[in-house]
């Protein structure tokens, strides 16, 4: 896989929590740090597709996850 550079700036207290936890979890911190970014931009995207998916769906009557479930089940 390549890769690039992704240089970002935290505060010192949170510069300490990656590696403990990487450590703990036998990865590395960048490991971490891929995987941490990659969870939180699949959340922003299920948000602003839901968000644009909602005026639909209420329409049809799913008004929220549940309903859906129910629907599908």
């Amino acid at each position: 896989m390549e890769t690039s550079t992704l240089t970002i700036r935290v505060d010192r207290n949170l510069e300490e929590l990656p590696t403990k936890v990487s450590k703990r979890a036998g990865i590395s911190p960048s490991e971490l740090a891929r995987e941490a970014l990659r969870r939180e931009l699949r959340i922003s995207q299920l948000a602003a597709l839901r968000k644009w998916i909602a005026p639909f769906a209420e329409a049809r009557g799913f008004l929220t996850d549940e309903d859906v479930f129910n629907e599908i089940s």
